[in-house]
C-alpha cells in the first residue's frame, strides 16, 4: 500500500487498514462504506483548512504557485472558464474525467450528481440547465454535504440542492430525472449493481447516464482488491468493463457505451506511485439510456 494513495486524485494521505480479507460479504460492504466515508470526510476537512492533504505542492515537478486541484482539473478536461465559474473550494481535484463532456445538458433539465463532493460538477451543470432546470447532488459524507451547501449559499446558486444519502438508495422519487452524472464515485460502491438499479428507477423514460469512472481492464490481484486504501483511492473497487455492462443491462438500460481513456493512466499512476495499478485500471466514459 502506498503512503500517498490519493482519494481520486486528491493526494490525501489516508490512515486506512490494510485490507478486509477474511470478512463476510456484508462485513466487507460495511467496512468499505465506512472507510470511504471517513476518508472523504478527512479530505473535506483538510480542504476547508486549506491544508495540502499530506503531499507537498511542489512534488512531481509542480511549482509552488500552481494549485494542485486546478492542475488536476485541467488535466481531466475542464477549462479555465469552468474553474472560474464555481465557488471557491468546490473544485477539490477528486475526479477522473469530465462527465459534462458527454452529458449534452439542456436548459430546463433535472440533473442528479452521484457523489457530489464539494459540488464542482453540480455547479457547472447548474449553469447549463439554467434557472428553469435544477441539479441535485447526492453524497453520503455529512462534511461534504455541508461544504457543498455552504458553497451554494456563498455563490447564490438557487437551482442546486445537496442531499445526504447513499448512491445505492437515492433520496429521490421515481421517474423524475433527465440526466445522471457522476465523476469517479461508482467505483467506490460495494454494490454497483444496486447503484444502476436505483439510477434506472429515478430516471425518466429517455433519461440518460453520463459518467466518468475508473474501470478495470483486467482482473486485479486479490491483494490489491482487498486494500482499503486503494479502494478509497478509486482503484481497487473498479469493475471489469463487461461486469459494468452486465449491471446496466440487468438494470434495464440500453444503448450502453463504455469508452476507456488510455491517456488517463498518466494521472492515475500519480494516485499510487509505489504500485503497478495502471496495469489494471484506467478511466472511462460510461453512457446509457433508460428506454
Amino acid at each position: 500500500m502506498s503512503d500517498n494513495t490519493s482519494c481520486c486524485g486528491s493526494n490525501a494521505e489516508l490512515e486506512t487498514p490494510n485490507d478486509y480479507s477474511g470478512s463476510s460479504a456484508q462485513q466487507k460492504s460495511d467496512a468499505i462504506r465506512n472507510q470511504v466515508r471517513e476518508d472523504y470526510a478527512k479530505v473535506a476537512e483538510a480542504n476547508n483548512a486549506n491544508e495540502a492533504c499530506g503531499i507537498e505542492s511542489s512534488c512531481c515537478g509542480v511549482s509552488d504557485d500552481i494549485d494542485i486541484n486546478t492542475l488536476n482539473s485541467l488535466r481531466l478536461g475542464y477549462s479555465e472558464d469552468d474553474l472560474e465559474n464555481v465557488p471557491d473550494g468546490a473544485d477539490m481535484g477528486l475526479g477522473c474525467g469530465n462527465p459534462r463532456a458527454i452529458a449534452a445538458l439542456s436548459q430546463g433539465e433535472t440533473v442528479v450528481d452521484l457523489g457530489s463532493g464539494g459540488g464542482f460538477d453540480a455547479f457547472l451543470a447548474a449553469r447549463e440547465v439554467g434557472e428553469q432546470g435544477n441539479v441535485i447532488g447526492i453524497d453520503m459524507t455529512p462534511s461534504m454535504i455541508s461544504k457543498a451547501r455552504n458553497n451554494a449559499d456563498k455563490a447564490k446558486f438557487n437551482n442546486v440542492e445537496f442531499r445526504l444519502g447513499e448512491i445505492e438508495y437515492l433520496p429521490i422519487a421515481n421517474n423524475m430525472v433527465d440526466v445522471i452524472i457522476s465523476n469517479c464515485v461508482i467505483n467506490l460502491s460495494p454494490d454497483k449493481a444496486q447503484v444502476f438499479r436505483d439510477a434506472f428507477r429515478v430516471l425518466k423514460s429517455g433519461g440518460r447516464l453520463a459518467i466518468s469512472d475508473v474501470v478495470a481492464s483486467c482482473e486485479m490481484p486479490e491483494e490489491m482488491k482487498n486494500d482499503l486504501a486503494l479502494y478509497s483511492g478509486c482503484m481497487a473497487g473498479a469493475s471489469l468493463i463487461h461486469e459494468l455492462e452486465r449491471f446496466m443491462q440487468d438494470a434495464g438500460f440500453s444503448e450502453i457505451k463504455i469508452t476507456p481513456k488510455d491517456e488517463s493512466k498518466e494521472f492515475i499512476k500519480d494516485w499510487a506511485p509505489d504500485t503497478n495499478v495502471t496495469d489494471y485500471v484506467l478511466s472511462a466514459h460510461i453512457e446509457a439510456i433508460k428506454p
